[in-house]
């Protein structure tokens, strides 16, 4: 309840603050995406790990002009992926643990550099946190289901955007999202205990969409 309550409070701070700036805006730009993300593994022990699996992802961004070429971003992203796990007590080789969804809700600014052509170079950065979700958990190793968690993490970008008029682009990018605690899950079973928890890095990629407002 007191995570939930903690949610609450930061979505809606976010949603508050990008209204002030919607409100003093001389442009609003808002885009969607898919991409695909690559992944990532915690490693625990000697030769244990846990790992995301690559999977898709999609994503919503609201840009409020707060400055010469400088966007204020509210984003929201969406992915869903397999929680794999490597244990010398739990499993011998890789095996499926659970589904795993992962909810980004980030802060952040957009900076865009002025180009002679219809391309349009960006670069960004944000923060927030992220909800990680496992469900349909594996019962073949774990007994219980795996709690939700909720951890503070950031994200670099970069990509350009193809003009195709004053209101409609097509926009290509690249991201680096960094979890600070992603993998912070117990597991129980045959009266064994698991617990690992550190910050790692995921790369990803996607096209989309941007409309601009004036």
């Amino acid at each position: 309840m007191i995570k939930r309550l903690k949610i609450f409070q930061f979505v809606s701070f976010l949603a508050l603050f990008a209204f002030v700036f919607q409100v003093q805006a001389q442009r609003i730009d808002l885009s969607v995406d898919y991409g695909y993300q690559m992944g990532t593994k915690l490693k625990y022990g000697s030769n244990n790990y846990l790992k995301a699996s690559d999977g898709g992802f999609f994503r919503g961004i609201a840009g409020f002009e707060v400055g010469n070429s400088t966007m204020l971003e509210l984003t929201y992203m969406k992915m869903t992926t397999d929680l794999l796990i490597k244990d010398v007590f739990i499993s011998q080789t890789e095996e499926r643990l659970a589904d795993l969804s992962m909810d980004w809700i980030h802060l952040g600014s957009n900076r865009y550099f002025d180009s002679a052509s219809d391309l349009t170079p960006f670069f960004g950065v944000s923060a927030g946190v992220t909800i990680f979700t496992p469900k349909n958990e594996n019962q073949a190793i774990t007994n219980r289901d795996l709690s939700s968690t909720t951890e503070f993490s950031f994200a670099l970008k970069g990509g350009v955007i193809f003009n195709l008029s004053d209101v409609v682009g097509i926009k290509i990018q690249g991201d680096l999202m960094f979890p600070v605690s992603w993998g912070g899950v117990y597991i129980t079973g045959s009266g064994t205990g698991v617990y690992s928890s550190g910050t790692t890095v995921m790369g990803a990629f996607s096209g989309g969409l941007v409309f601009t407002i004036d």
